[in-house]
């Protein structure tokens, strides 16, 4: 992460930044988008809760219902609206600017991608075999099949509207600020961390799933900065959420659009901690992956 001669690509999404690199601009920014997305999720959840049943209205707050979950993805395009707002009214910068040039973005997100769903693929292969309990069907092959495009669109949403906001808006607001990567991928990492930080939900295992997340946040980060364009950390994150999300999904939370059930849920400290340590090891492997296709 010291070797800053390899993000010198980063420069092309830092550049516009630098015009207005004063931290209280990246400040007030963040508040923008913050009020922005409360303000708009409060309005949206409140005028779908009352056209609900209050035992439905539960669920939407809990994805737990292919529509709520498809409520709950979607709204994530309201962060996407607060960036693009903050950035354009006080770094004067564009949504596309943050993104990176447009069809270099497009053309590494689906190098990227590739390359991660034939990992994703050669994976399956291998053992061990199974999650150590059968799955739980949790939606008919029809029905899911039927909503699988909207499906990808909303989590697609979801995860490019969080690279936005943290490799996008917040590291290239610091990286204009601030040369030391520690800073500019560090901050953005941890407080991506943070932002999965939920012993509510996850019991003992809240501190490991934050350590996933800053890590992930990290990789996506370094690919960011290699790349020059969002593209790549989008695939990266694009791709463990749709299997996270659309195939295999814990019960308790954004488990609607999922054609399968785990066994145990996020609180479980046997099997789901056993998994984790499984999930770190390929998202490091999924990262490096994602470097060699960068460089064909």
């Amino acid at each position: 992460m010291r070797d800053t001669s390899a993000y010198s690509a980063h420069e092309q999404l830092v550049r516009d930044a630098r015009a207005r690199p004063e931290l209280w601009r990246l400040a007030v920014g963040l508040a923008v988008v913050v009020v922005l997305y409360v303000a708009l999720n409060s309005i949206l959840f409140a005028v779908i809760g009352n056209m609900l049943q209050p035992s439905q209205a539960e669920t939407l707050l809990r994805g737990s219902s292919s529509l709520a979950t498809l409520v709950l993805l979607l709204s994530f395009g309201f962060l996407t609206l607060g960036v693009g707002l903050a950035a354009r009214q006080i770094q004067k910068r564009s949504l596309i600017g943050i993104l990176g040039p447009r069809d270099l973005c497009l053309q590494q997100f689906w190098r990227v991608l590739r390359a991660l769903v034939i990992l994703g693929l050669v994976l399956m292969a291998l053992p061990p075999y199974g999650m150590g309990e059968p799955l739980t069907q949790n939606l008919s092959f029809s029905k899911w099949l039927l909503l699988l495009p909207l499906s990808l669109f909303a989590v697609l949403i979801q995860t490019s509207a969080e690279e936005i906001l943290f490799r996008g808006y917040l590291q290239q607001s610091l990286a204009a600020r601030f040369r030391s990567p520690v800073i500019w991928i560090g901050i953005p990492s941890v407080l991506f961390a943070a932002g999965h930080y939920a012993p509510g939900v996850s019991g003992e295992n809240a501190l490991l799933v934050a350590l996933w997340a800053c890590v992930f946040g990290v990789l996506a980060a370094d690919l960011t900065a290699r790349a020059g364009t969002l593209g790549p950390a989008i695939a990266m994150h694009f791709l463990n959420n749709t299997v996270a999300l659309v195939f295999i999904s814990l019960p308790e939370t954004l488990s609607g659009l999922a054609l399968y059930l785990l066994p145990y849920d996020m609180s479980g400290s046997g099997m789901l901690r056993q998994w984790l340590m499984v999930d770190f090891v390929v998202m490091i492997v999924s990262w490096l992956t994602a470097r060699l296709a960068l460089r064909r």
